[in-house]
């Protein structure tokens, strides 16, 4: 699946709740299945800075594509990182370098959420291409 795809899937799933308290209800179940980030991952190396709640995000780089895992200390935060992972894992940095991401704006979280946690969407967003950045210096 591409991230086109995977974003495109987010929007559909969205669509499905009218409300925004339903919608918000979706990202914190997103949020409490995502796998556990290990006590030894959950480093300040790994703090995403800019964020209301502590998010953790952890890189590995493996057959040429960057592989996330995370945490957060905010229900509603793990959902959104999870949101981002769903789309970003398991991709090479190029393809998370040259992303597009739409499905904020079109699933209206970028009107929905709070200043602080769109800060800290952004945020996430940022040590993500951080990473990518970084590894596809590594390779060349």
């Amino acid at each position: 699946m591409t991230i086109t795809e995977a974003q495109n899937r987010i929007i559909e799933d969205f669509e499905m709740f009218e409300d925004w308290m339903d919608k918000y209800e979706y990202i914190i179940g997103l949020g409490k299945n995502l796998k556990i980030l290990e006590d030894d991952k959950k480093t300040p190396s790994n703090i995403i800075e800019g964020c209301q709640s502590r998010v953790w995000l952890d890189a590995d780089f493996i057959e040429g594509k960057l592989v996330f895992a995370a945490d957060a200390d905010a229900v509603i935060t793990k959902g959104m990182i999870s949101l981002l992972l769903e789309i970003l894992s398991n991709r090479t940095p190029d393809e998370i370098l040259g992303a597009e991401l739409f499905f904020t704006e079109k699933t209206g979280l970028t009107q929905n959420l709070s200043p602080t946690r769109a800060n800290g969407l952004v945020s996430m967003i940022k040590k993500i291409k951080t990473y990518a950045l970084a590894y596809k210096s590594k390779m060349n």
